[in-house]
Protein backbone atom coordinates (compact mmCIF):
# COMPACT_ATOMS: atom_id res chain seq x y z
CA UNK A 1 0.00 0.00 0.00
CA UNK A 2 1.48 3.41 -0.94
CA UNK A 3 2.35 5.65 1.94
CA UNK A 4 0.26 8.72 2.62
CA UNK A 5 1.79 11.95 1.24
CA UNK A 6 1.77 13.31 4.79
CA UNK A 7 4.42 10.79 5.82
CA UNK A 8 6.58 11.71 2.84
CA UNK A 9 6.41 15.39 3.75
CA UNK A 10 7.16 14.53 7.37
CA UNK A 11 10.34 12.66 6.40
CA UNK A 12 11.57 15.57 4.29
CA UNK A 13 10.91 18.00 7.13
CA UNK A 14 12.78 15.83 9.62
CA UNK A 15 15.70 15.44 7.23
CA UNK A 16 15.94 19.18 6.75
CA UNK A 17 15.83 19.89 10.46
CA UNK A 18 18.39 17.19 11.23
CA UNK A 19 20.72 18.74 8.69
CA UNK A 20 20.33 22.14 10.32
CA UNK A 21 20.93 20.71 13.77
CA UNK A 22 24.31 19.30 12.78
CA UNK A 23 25.60 22.87 12.42
CA UNK A 24 25.25 23.43 16.15
CA UNK A 25 26.08 20.06 17.65
CA UNK A 26 28.63 18.72 15.21
CA UNK A 27 29.50 15.44 13.59
CA UNK A 28 31.03 13.81 16.65
CA UNK A 29 28.09 14.47 18.97
CA UNK A 30 25.54 13.45 16.36
CA UNK A 31 27.44 10.57 14.83
CA UNK A 32 28.17 8.85 18.11
CA UNK A 33 25.43 10.07 20.43
CA UNK A 34 22.35 10.57 18.33
CA UNK A 35 22.26 7.62 15.96
CA UNK A 36 21.35 5.02 18.55
CA UNK A 37 18.82 2.23 18.75
CA UNK A 38 16.76 1.08 21.72
CA UNK A 39 14.30 -1.49 22.95
CA UNK A 40 13.08 0.56 25.90
CA UNK A 41 10.95 3.59 26.55
CA UNK A 42 12.45 7.07 26.59
CA UNK A 43 12.01 7.34 30.34
CA UNK A 44 14.48 4.53 30.94
CA UNK A 45 17.16 5.49 28.44
CA UNK A 46 19.15 7.74 30.77
CA UNK A 47 18.33 5.76 33.90
CA UNK A 48 21.07 5.19 36.45
CA UNK A 49 19.92 1.57 36.55
CA UNK A 50 21.17 -0.97 34.08
CA UNK A 51 20.29 -4.58 33.47
CA UNK A 52 21.72 -5.66 36.85
CA UNK A 53 19.26 -4.04 39.23
CA UNK A 54 19.70 -4.70 42.05
CA UNK A 55 23.40 -5.50 41.84
CA UNK A 56 24.45 -9.08 42.47
CA UNK A 57 26.38 -8.00 45.56
CA UNK A 58 27.65 -4.83 47.23
CA UNK A 59 30.01 -2.98 44.86
CA UNK A 60 33.47 -1.86 45.87
CA UNK A 61 33.79 0.57 42.93
CA UNK A 62 31.42 2.90 41.11
CA UNK A 63 33.50 3.54 38.01
CA UNK A 64 36.60 2.47 36.06
CA UNK A 65 39.46 4.52 34.63
CA UNK A 66 41.34 2.30 32.19
CA UNK A 67 44.80 3.60 31.23
CA UNK A 68 45.88 1.71 28.12
CA UNK A 69 49.59 1.92 27.29
CA UNK A 70 49.05 1.15 23.63
CA UNK A 71 51.80 -0.46 21.63
CA UNK A 72 52.88 -3.02 24.19
CA UNK A 73 54.71 -1.60 27.22
CA UNK A 74 57.80 -3.65 28.05
CA UNK A 75 57.37 -5.25 31.46
CA UNK A 76 61.13 -5.92 31.49
CA UNK A 77 61.95 -2.19 31.53
CA UNK A 78 59.14 -1.07 33.83
CA UNK A 79 57.54 -3.39 36.40
CA UNK A 80 59.29 -6.79 36.26
CA UNK A 81 63.02 -6.84 36.99
CA UNK A 82 64.95 -9.91 35.78
CA UNK A 83 68.61 -9.98 36.90
CA UNK A 84 69.08 -13.39 35.24
CA UNK A 85 68.28 -11.79 31.91
CA UNK A 86 71.10 -9.34 32.55
CA UNK A 87 73.48 -12.24 33.23
CA UNK A 88 72.62 -13.79 29.85
CA UNK A 89 72.79 -10.55 27.85
CA UNK A 90 73.85 -11.30 24.26
CA UNK A 91 73.71 -15.07 24.73
CA UNK A 92 71.31 -17.35 22.83
CA UNK A 93 67.82 -17.59 24.26
CA UNK A 94 67.27 -21.20 25.43
CA UNK A 95 65.35 -22.99 22.68
CA UNK A 96 63.58 -25.05 25.33
CA UNK A 97 61.71 -21.86 26.22
CA UNK A 98 60.92 -20.44 22.80
CA UNK A 99 60.35 -23.55 20.68
CA UNK A 100 56.77 -23.77 19.42
CA UNK A 101 55.82 -20.42 20.96
CA UNK A 102 54.09 -17.65 18.98
CA UNK A 103 56.49 -14.97 17.73
CA UNK A 104 55.51 -11.79 15.92
CA UNK A 105 58.46 -10.39 13.94
CA UNK A 106 61.40 -12.49 15.15
CA UNK A 107 60.36 -15.60 13.24
CA UNK A 108 63.34 -17.37 11.68
CA UNK A 109 65.86 -15.06 13.34
CA UNK A 110 68.55 -15.87 15.87
CA UNK A 111 67.11 -15.27 19.33
CA UNK A 112 69.45 -13.66 21.85
CA UNK A 113 68.81 -12.38 25.35
CA UNK A 114 68.63 -8.63 25.94
CA UNK A 115 69.40 -7.33 29.43
CA UNK A 116 66.95 -4.93 31.12
CA UNK A 117 67.67 -1.50 29.68
CA UNK A 118 66.62 0.55 32.70
CA UNK A 119 67.58 0.67 36.36
CA UNK A 120 65.26 -0.80 39.01
CA UNK A 121 65.08 0.03 42.66
CA UNK A 122 62.75 -0.35 45.64
CA UNK A 123 60.31 2.37 46.59
CA UNK A 124 57.76 3.11 49.27
CA UNK A 125 57.13 1.52 52.63
CA UNK A 126 56.30 -1.75 50.88
CA UNK A 127 59.63 -1.77 49.01
CA UNK A 128 58.06 -2.38 45.61
CA UNK A 129 60.69 -2.95 42.92
CA UNK A 130 59.97 -0.86 39.82
CA UNK A 131 61.96 0.95 37.14
CA UNK A 132 63.46 4.37 37.77
CA UNK A 133 61.70 5.58 34.58
CA UNK A 134 58.63 6.01 36.82
CA UNK A 135 59.80 8.48 39.50
CA UNK A 136 56.31 9.88 40.03
CA UNK A 137 54.64 6.47 40.21
CA UNK A 138 57.34 5.54 42.72
CA UNK A 139 55.76 8.11 45.01
CA UNK A 140 52.39 6.30 44.96
CA UNK A 141 53.72 2.74 44.73
CA UNK A 142 52.15 1.82 48.06
CA UNK A 143 48.74 2.35 46.45
CA UNK A 144 49.43 -0.12 43.63
CA UNK A 145 48.79 -3.79 43.16
CA UNK A 146 51.41 -4.79 40.58
CA UNK A 147 50.53 -7.89 38.58
CA UNK A 148 53.54 -9.59 36.97
CA UNK A 149 51.70 -12.60 35.54
CA UNK A 150 49.32 -11.14 32.95
CA UNK A 151 48.57 -13.16 29.83
CA UNK A 152 46.64 -12.54 26.64
CA UNK A 153 45.88 -14.46 23.43
CA UNK A 154 46.72 -12.16 20.51
CA UNK A 155 50.26 -11.21 19.49
CA UNK A 156 49.59 -8.34 17.06
CA UNK A 157 48.34 -4.91 18.02
CA UNK A 158 44.83 -4.60 16.63
CA UNK A 159 43.61 -8.10 17.59
CA UNK A 160 45.34 -7.74 20.97
CA UNK A 161 43.46 -4.50 21.64
CA UNK A 162 40.28 -6.20 20.48
CA UNK A 163 40.89 -9.06 22.92
CA UNK A 164 41.71 -6.67 25.78
CA UNK A 165 38.57 -4.64 25.13
CA UNK A 166 36.05 -7.32 24.24
CA UNK A 167 37.38 -10.65 25.57
CA UNK A 168 37.65 -12.08 22.06
CA UNK A 169 39.72 -11.52 18.93
CA UNK A 170 36.52 -11.46 16.82
CA UNK A 171 35.76 -7.91 15.73
CA UNK A 172 32.27 -6.59 16.31
CA UNK A 173 31.73 -7.74 19.89
CA UNK A 174 30.85 -5.23 22.64
CA UNK A 175 33.70 -3.47 24.42
CA UNK A 176 34.10 -3.73 28.18
CA UNK A 177 32.93 -0.13 28.64
CA UNK A 178 29.75 -0.97 26.75
CA UNK A 179 29.19 -4.08 28.87
CA UNK A 180 29.66 -1.95 31.97
CA UNK A 181 27.08 0.70 31.02
CA UNK A 182 24.72 -2.05 29.85
CA UNK A 183 25.00 -3.73 33.25
CA UNK A 184 25.10 -0.64 35.49
CA UNK A 185 23.35 2.02 33.45
CA UNK A 186 24.52 5.63 33.39
CA UNK A 187 24.93 7.98 36.30
CA UNK A 188 25.57 11.31 34.55
CA UNK A 189 22.50 13.02 33.15
CA UNK A 190 24.38 15.38 30.83
CA UNK A 191 27.42 13.34 29.71
CA UNK A 192 27.90 9.94 28.06
CA UNK A 193 28.44 6.95 30.32
CA UNK A 194 31.53 5.78 28.40
CA UNK A 195 34.20 8.24 27.23
CA UNK A 196 37.48 7.57 25.35
CA UNK A 197 40.51 9.83 24.87
CA UNK A 198 43.83 9.27 23.07
CA UNK A 199 47.31 10.79 23.12
CA UNK A 200 50.57 10.03 21.31
CA UNK A 201 54.32 10.32 21.82
CA UNK A 202 57.53 8.59 22.80
CA UNK A 203 57.64 5.84 20.20
CA UNK A 204 55.94 4.31 17.21
CA UNK A 205 52.25 5.23 17.42
CA UNK A 206 50.10 2.33 16.33
CA UNK A 207 46.59 3.38 15.22
CA UNK A 208 43.59 2.67 17.43
CA UNK A 209 40.36 1.81 15.58
CA UNK A 210 37.12 3.35 16.81
CA UNK A 211 35.57 -0.13 16.93
CA UNK A 212 37.66 -0.74 20.06
CA UNK A 213 34.98 1.15 21.98
CA UNK A 214 32.01 -0.02 19.93
CA UNK A 215 28.86 -1.46 21.49
CA UNK A 216 28.78 -4.45 19.12
CA UNK A 217 25.45 -6.24 19.35
CA UNK A 218 24.44 -4.39 22.52
CA UNK A 219 22.03 -1.46 22.07
CA UNK A 220 24.09 1.23 20.42
CA UNK A 221 23.49 3.79 23.16
CA UNK A 222 26.22 1.90 25.08
CA UNK A 223 28.92 2.79 22.54
CA UNK A 224 31.88 4.79 23.81
CA UNK A 225 32.19 8.44 22.79
CA UNK A 226 35.61 9.68 21.76
CA UNK A 227 36.56 13.08 23.14
CA UNK A 228 39.21 15.14 21.38
CA UNK A 229 42.40 15.70 23.38
CA UNK A 230 42.72 19.40 22.64
CA UNK A 231 40.26 22.22 22.13
CA UNK A 232 36.58 21.33 22.46
CA UNK A 233 36.31 17.61 23.30
CA UNK A 234 33.27 17.36 21.03
CA UNK A 235 33.58 19.03 17.65
CA UNK A 236 31.15 21.92 17.05
CA UNK A 237 29.67 21.50 20.51
CA UNK A 238 29.31 25.27 20.77
CA UNK A 239 26.45 26.90 18.92
CA UNK A 240 27.32 29.03 15.87
CA UNK A 241 27.52 32.77 16.31
CA UNK A 242 24.05 34.28 16.45
CA UNK A 243 22.32 31.10 17.61
CA UNK A 244 21.06 31.36 21.18
CA UNK A 245 20.50 28.42 23.55
CA UNK A 246 16.76 29.03 23.30
CA UNK A 247 16.90 28.82 19.52
CA UNK A 248 18.87 25.60 19.78
CA UNK A 249 16.33 24.26 22.28
CA UNK A 250 13.50 25.18 19.89
CA UNK A 251 15.13 23.10 17.15
CA UNK A 252 15.60 20.10 19.45
CA UNK A 253 12.03 20.29 20.72
CA UNK A 254 10.66 20.58 17.19
CA UNK A 255 12.70 17.60 15.97
CA UNK A 256 11.63 15.55 18.96
CA UNK A 257 7.98 16.47 18.43
CA UNK A 258 8.22 15.29 14.83
CA UNK A 259 9.97 12.13 15.98
CA UNK A 260 7.21 11.40 18.49
CA UNK A 261 4.55 12.06 15.87
CA UNK A 262 6.25 9.73 13.43
CA UNK A 263 6.70 7.08 16.13
CA UNK A 264 2.92 7.03 16.59
CA UNK A 265 2.71 5.81 12.99
CA UNK A 266 5.63 3.38 12.66
CA UNK A 267 6.13 2.34 16.31
CA UNK A 268 9.92 2.14 15.87
CA UNK A 269 11.80 1.70 19.20
CA UNK A 270 14.88 3.32 17.65
CA UNK A 271 13.01 6.62 17.56
CA UNK A 272 12.60 6.60 21.35
CA UNK A 273 16.35 6.37 21.81
CA UNK A 274 16.97 9.09 19.27
CA UNK A 275 14.67 11.47 21.13
CA UNK A 276 16.54 10.88 24.39
CA UNK A 277 19.94 11.27 22.72
CA UNK A 278 18.99 14.58 21.14
CA UNK A 279 18.21 15.74 24.65
CA UNK A 280 21.60 14.50 25.86
CA UNK A 281 23.41 16.22 23.00
CA UNK A 282 21.63 19.47 23.80
CA UNK A 283 22.65 19.18 27.46
CA UNK A 284 26.23 18.55 26.38
CA UNK A 285 26.33 22.00 24.82
CA UNK A 286 26.41 23.25 28.39
CA UNK A 287 28.14 20.41 30.22
CA UNK A 288 31.09 19.94 27.84
CA UNK A 289 32.35 23.56 27.83
CA UNK A 290 32.05 23.56 31.62
CA UNK A 291 33.92 20.26 31.74
CA UNK A 292 36.99 21.71 30.02
CA UNK A 293 36.95 25.02 31.84
CA UNK A 294 39.92 24.45 34.13
CA UNK A 295 39.70 27.85 35.82
CA UNK A 296 38.35 26.15 38.95
CA UNK A 297 41.47 23.99 39.24
CA UNK A 298 44.14 25.23 41.64
CA UNK A 299 47.66 25.92 40.43
CA UNK A 300 48.84 23.14 42.76
CA UNK A 301 46.58 20.64 40.98
CA UNK A 302 47.68 21.77 37.52
CA UNK A 303 51.33 21.60 38.56
CA UNK A 304 50.81 18.13 40.01
CA UNK A 305 49.55 16.89 36.65
CA UNK A 306 52.12 18.94 34.72
CA UNK A 307 49.57 20.52 32.38
CA UNK A 308 47.25 23.48 32.05
CA UNK A 309 44.72 21.17 30.38
CA UNK A 310 43.39 20.83 26.81
CA UNK A 311 46.87 20.56 25.29
CA UNK A 312 46.48 17.10 23.76
CA UNK A 313 48.78 15.42 26.28
CA UNK A 314 48.23 12.26 28.28
CA UNK A 315 48.55 14.34 31.46
CA UNK A 316 45.70 16.61 30.32
CA UNK A 317 43.61 13.55 29.57
CA UNK A 318 44.28 12.24 33.08
CA UNK A 319 43.06 15.51 34.56
CA UNK A 320 39.99 15.40 32.32
CA UNK A 321 39.43 11.79 33.40
CA UNK A 322 39.21 12.91 37.03
CA UNK A 323 36.73 15.64 36.06
CA UNK A 324 34.64 13.13 34.12
CA UNK A 325 34.69 10.75 37.09
CA UNK A 326 33.48 13.55 39.36
CA UNK A 327 30.56 14.12 37.00
CA UNK A 328 29.41 10.52 37.05
CA UNK A 329 30.91 8.97 33.90
CA UNK A 330 31.06 5.21 34.46
CA UNK A 331 33.91 4.08 32.20
CA UNK A 332 36.76 6.37 31.14
CA UNK A 333 39.39 4.92 28.83
CA UNK A 334 42.67 6.63 27.96
CA UNK A 335 45.00 5.37 25.24
CA UNK A 336 48.59 6.55 25.04
CA UNK A 337 49.98 5.45 21.68
CA UNK A 338 53.75 5.34 22.06
CA UNK A 339 54.97 2.03 23.52
CA UNK A 340 55.83 0.02 20.38
CA UNK A 341 59.61 -0.17 20.85
CA UNK A 342 60.97 -2.63 18.30
CA UNK A 343 64.23 -0.66 18.28
CA UNK A 344 66.17 1.62 20.62
CA UNK A 345 64.17 0.49 23.62
CA UNK A 346 66.78 1.95 25.97
CA UNK A 347 65.80 5.51 25.04
CA UNK A 348 62.29 4.74 23.85
CA UNK A 349 60.95 3.46 27.16
CA UNK A 350 62.40 6.45 28.99
CA UNK A 351 60.83 8.85 26.51
CA UNK A 352 57.37 7.28 26.63
CA UNK A 353 57.40 6.72 30.38
CA UNK A 354 58.19 10.39 30.91
CA UNK A 355 54.97 11.30 29.07
CA UNK A 356 52.70 9.09 31.18
CA UNK A 357 54.40 8.85 34.58
CA UNK A 358 53.45 12.21 36.07
CA UNK A 359 49.86 12.24 34.82
CA UNK A 360 49.16 8.71 36.05
CA UNK A 361 50.62 9.37 39.50
CA UNK A 362 48.79 12.71 39.74
CA UNK A 363 45.49 11.05 38.87
CA UNK A 364 45.96 8.51 41.67
CA UNK A 365 46.96 11.20 44.17
CA UNK A 366 44.13 13.48 43.10
CA UNK A 367 41.49 10.78 43.38
CA UNK A 368 42.76 9.87 46.85
CA UNK A 369 42.85 13.49 48.03
CA UNK A 370 39.25 13.93 46.93
CA UNK A 371 38.07 10.72 48.59
CA UNK A 372 37.36 9.12 45.21
CA UNK A 373 40.08 6.48 44.92
CA UNK A 374 38.23 3.96 47.09
CA UNK A 375 35.31 4.01 44.65
CA UNK A 376 37.33 4.28 41.42
CA UNK A 377 39.08 1.25 39.93
CA UNK A 378 42.21 2.32 38.03
CA UNK A 379 43.80 -0.18 35.61
CA UNK A 380 47.15 0.52 33.88
CA UNK A 381 48.23 -1.94 31.19
CA UNK A 382 49.33 -2.44 27.61
CA UNK A 383 47.72 -4.87 25.19
CA UNK A 384 50.72 -7.20 25.73
CA UNK A 385 54.38 -7.06 26.83
CA UNK A 386 57.75 -7.41 25.08
CA UNK A 387 60.08 -10.35 24.49
CA UNK A 388 63.16 -11.11 26.59
CA UNK A 389 64.84 -11.62 23.20
CA UNK A 390 66.43 -8.72 21.37
CA UNK A 391 65.04 -7.33 18.15
CA UNK A 392 68.05 -5.31 17.06
CA UNK A 393 68.16 -2.90 20.04
CA UNK A 394 64.50 -3.33 20.88
CA UNK A 395 62.00 -6.06 21.77
CA UNK A 396 59.23 -7.86 19.88
CA UNK A 397 55.59 -8.41 20.94
CA UNK A 398 55.02 -10.90 23.76
CA UNK A 399 51.84 -12.49 25.20
CA UNK A 400 52.94 -15.28 27.56
CA UNK A 401 53.76 -13.01 30.48
CA UNK A 402 53.63 -9.24 31.04
CA UNK A 403 52.82 -6.70 33.75
CA UNK A 404 50.09 -4.26 34.71
CA UNK A 405 48.90 -2.58 37.87
CA UNK A 406 45.53 -1.93 39.46
CA UNK A 407 44.62 0.37 42.34
CA UNK A 408 41.67 1.86 44.20
CA UNK A 409 38.14 0.52 43.99
CA UNK A 410 38.51 -2.49 46.29
CA UNK A 411 42.04 -3.52 45.23
CA UNK A 412 44.56 -4.39 47.95
CA UNK A 413 47.28 -1.72 47.87
CA UNK A 414 51.02 -2.15 48.15
CA UNK A 415 51.24 -5.73 46.92
CA UNK A 416 52.64 -7.76 44.04
CA UNK A 417 50.71 -10.62 42.49
CA UNK A 418 52.03 -13.41 40.28
CA UNK A 419 55.42 -13.84 38.65
CA UNK A 420 57.12 -14.70 35.39
CA UNK A 421 60.05 -17.11 35.07
CA UNK A 422 63.62 -15.91 35.61
CA UNK A 423 63.86 -14.56 32.06
CA UNK A 424 60.44 -12.90 32.03
CA UNK A 425 59.00 -15.17 29.34
CA UNK A 426 56.23 -17.28 30.89
CA UNK A 427 53.80 -16.31 33.64
CA UNK A 428 54.50 -19.18 36.03
CA UNK A 429 52.85 -18.11 39.28
CA UNK A 430 49.21 -17.03 39.71
CA UNK A 431 48.50 -16.46 36.01
CA UNK A 432 46.28 -13.38 35.52
CA UNK A 433 44.53 -13.79 32.18
CA UNK A 434 42.65 -10.96 30.47
CA UNK A 435 39.45 -12.90 31.19
CA UNK A 436 40.36 -12.87 34.89
CA UNK A 437 40.90 -9.11 34.74
CA UNK A 438 37.42 -8.65 33.24
CA UNK A 439 35.82 -10.98 35.80
CA UNK A 440 37.55 -9.19 38.69
CA UNK A 441 36.63 -5.76 37.34
CA UNK A 442 32.94 -6.67 37.09
CA UNK A 443 33.03 -8.25 40.55
CA UNK A 444 34.34 -5.02 42.06
CA UNK A 445 31.44 -3.18 40.42
CA UNK A 446 28.92 -5.53 42.00
CA UNK A 447 28.34 -7.78 38.98
CA UNK A 448 28.82 -11.53 38.76
CA UNK A 449 30.46 -11.89 35.37
CA UNK A 450 28.72 -15.16 34.50
CA UNK A 451 25.31 -13.51 34.93
CA UNK A 452 25.88 -10.41 32.79
CA UNK A 453 24.71 -11.77 29.45
CA UNK A 454 23.02 -10.67 26.24
CA UNK A 455 21.18 -13.03 23.95
CA UNK A 456 22.27 -12.65 20.34
CA UNK A 457 21.66 -15.02 17.43
CA UNK A 458 20.42 -17.76 19.70
CA UNK A 459 23.27 -17.66 22.21
CA UNK A 460 23.88 -15.90 25.53
CA UNK A 461 27.09 -13.86 25.21
CA UNK A 462 29.12 -12.30 28.00
CA UNK A 463 32.33 -10.27 28.33
CA UNK A 464 34.27 -13.23 29.73
CA UNK A 465 32.76 -15.70 27.22
CA UNK A 466 33.10 -19.10 28.95
CA UNK A 467 36.23 -18.16 30.90
CA UNK A 468 37.39 -15.93 33.72
CA UNK A 469 37.89 -16.19 37.47
CA UNK A 470 37.59 -13.47 40.09
CA UNK A 471 41.07 -13.12 41.61
CA UNK A 472 40.21 -12.84 45.30
CA UNK A 473 43.86 -12.57 46.38
CA UNK A 474 44.19 -9.00 45.08
CA UNK A 475 40.99 -7.71 46.69
CA UNK A 476 41.19 -5.57 49.80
Amino acid sequence: MPRHPYHQRLQVTRRTLLGQLTTGLGSTALGTLLNHGSQTAVAGLRSSHGLVDPLHFAPRAKRVIFLCQAGGMSHLETLDYKPKLADLDGQPMPSSITQGQPIAQLQGQELTCLAPQTHFQRYGQTGQLISSVFPHLAGVVDELCIVNSAQTEQINHDPAHTFMNTGTQISGRPSMGSWLTYGLGVEADNLPGFVVMTSVGGGQSQPIAARQWHSGFLPSRHQGVEFQSSGDPVLYVRSPAGVSPQQQRDVVETVNALNRRYDEVVDDPEIATRIAQYELAFKMQTSVPELVDFSDETSATLNMYGTQGSDGSYAANCLLARRLAERGVRFIQLYHRGWDHHGNIHEGVKSTAKLVDQGTAALIRDLKQRGMLDETLVIFTGEFGRTPMAQSKGRDHHIRGFSMFLCGGGIQPGMRYGATDELGYFAVENVFHVHDMHATMLHLLGIEHERLTYRYRGRDFRLTDVHGQVVQEILA
